[in-house]
């Protein structure tokens, strides 16, 4: 089963439709948090590399709306500062749990 992409539609300053893939979820003091990075167009084969280039992420605050609706708010530049560094770190860990249990294989 293929995972599906959790995919939100924003809408620029011009009226252009920007459509962004949200790639995980966080806390920090009490808010909800979402890392996103502008989605991918999928060009239907599997194994390519016109799909691995870098990507730019945002950091934006989750703010729920309603029932089943949240609504994503940009952050201060200095609180963003701080969650980059906090994701970066999280990411980092996570790459270094990975070789650790990779080495752990062998």
């Amino acid at each position: 089963m293929e995972n599906e992409l959790d995919l939100v539609v924003f809408e620029d300053d011009a009226g252009n439709e920007i459509t962004m893939e949200v790639l995980d979820y966080f806390f920090y003091e009490g808010n909800e948090y979402a890392l996103l990075a502008e989605a991918e167009e999928d060009c239907g084969e599997e194994e390519c590399d016109c799909c691995d280039h870098e990507r730019d992420a945002y950091i934006m605050r989750v703010v729920p709306v309603g029932d089943d609706q949240e609504e994503f708010v940009p952050v201060e530049e200095e609180l963003a500062d701080k969650l980059i560094e906090i994701v970066q770190n999280e990411l980092f860990d996570e790459d270094d749990d990975e070789a650790y249990e990779e080495d752990e294989e062998k």
